[in-house]
């Protein structure tokens, strides 16, 4: 089990809720913070502009922590979700790793707990476990190897071709890399709430209106969307597919977060957040991912609070899925 070091009266609302002056300089704060602590900031791809724009690292979760555990920090401090800060703890298990807002979670981590995944794993004796990176440290640790979106076409192809394959939890993703690979899996039934929302129907009126416009998606999105789609990829890729490709104008059916990137990387370029079903609910935005604020960051690294721990046991076994899918990318070249 996860256990969270915690004042559960100070962190009653999932954050340290610290009354600071309206004319605080929280980025000139952070910075000394970094520099008195030794820490390491990182920030996902979906964070808000002003905390990617503070960070040491810009990424996806298994690069962010990898980069960090390279690192001779004493401090992680992780803006992203809950499963990510994990991760980074299981890499780094002698470093402090925090996490600004306790309630950052994950609604596709969320769809797979553990004792629902044990009872689910109990009917298919023997079938090989690939679990996406967007999980908590107890399935990780009930899985024989780890993938990402980048990877997980080879991965899956690393399985020797007798042996059954259970994929889980996205179902979108999974179905996708069915159809890349030909293998039949067993494929857990879950979802990031984010990419299932997004509107076939809004994203075909968008582009009549920008007809010039590529559509670009992430695999986490439902099969229509990827049907239309000129380009899937990770969100790394999606991000190095806009800088090299010779478009001008790209609708991006993914979390609104990586146009921050996109658009420095590409300030001539115009990017079109792909919109939601409900266009009153900002699906195309994380509600997880925003709640981590540069107030959050400044006094989650003062005080340093709240802290992420993995048992020792649950942090071994989720290691190994993680190390065996590097083990393989390796061998591979990816």
């Amino acid at each position: 089990m996860i256990k969270t070091n915690y004042n559960n009266e100070l962190l009653k609302n999932g954050f340290l809720d610290i009354n600071t002056s309206e004319n605080t300089d929280f980025v000139a704060e952070i910075n000394k913070l970094r520099k008195e602590k030794n820490a390491v900031i990182l920030a996902h791809y979906y964070q808000e502009g002003k905390i990617q724009d503070i960070a040491d690292f810009i990424g996806d979760s298994l690069y962010l922590s990898q980069q960090a555990a390279k690192t001779q920090a004493d401090m992680i401090v992780f803006c992203g979700v809950h499963f990510m800060a994990e991760t980074a703890k299981i890499l780094s298990p002698t470093k402090k790793v925090l996490l600004p807002d306790l309630k950052a979670g994950c609604s596709l981590a969320d769809s797979c707990n553990r004792d629902d995944f044990s009872d689910f794993l109990k009917k298919y004796p023997g079938y090989k476990v690939i679990s996406y990176i967007n999980t908590t440290a107890d399935i990780k640790a009930m899985s024989d190897v780890i993938c990402t979106s980048s990877n997980a076409v080879q991965i899956v192809k690393s399985i020797p071709e007798n042996e059954n394959i259970i994929f889980a939890p996205d179902r979108n993703l999974g179905n996708y890399i069915e159809g890349l690979t030909g293998r039949k899996m067993v494929i857990w039934d879950g979802a990031c709430h984010v990419h299932e929302e997004f509107s076939l129907e809004k994203i075909l009126l968008l582009k009549e209106r920008h007809p010039k416009a590529k559509i670009i998606a992430h695999p986490e999105c439902i099969k229509p969307i990827l049907i239309v789609a000129d380009f899937i990829g990770s969100t790394a890729g999606l991000l190095k597919f806009t800088s090299r490709d010779d478009a001008r104008e790209y609708i991006v059916a993914t979390e609104s977060g990586i146009i921050h990137q996109m658009k420095k990387a590409n300030p001539d370029k115009v990017f079109l957040p792909a919109p939601p079903k409900d266009s009153t609910c900002g699906c195309s935005d994380c509600n997880f991912m925003k709640l981590n604020t540069i107030k959050k960051l400044y006094t989650c690294m003062k005080y340093e609070m709240p802290e992420i721990q993995v048992e020792e046991q649950l942090r071994l076994k989720a290691e190994f899925s993680i190390r065996r899918m590097l083990e393989i990318s390796e061998k591979l070249g990816i």
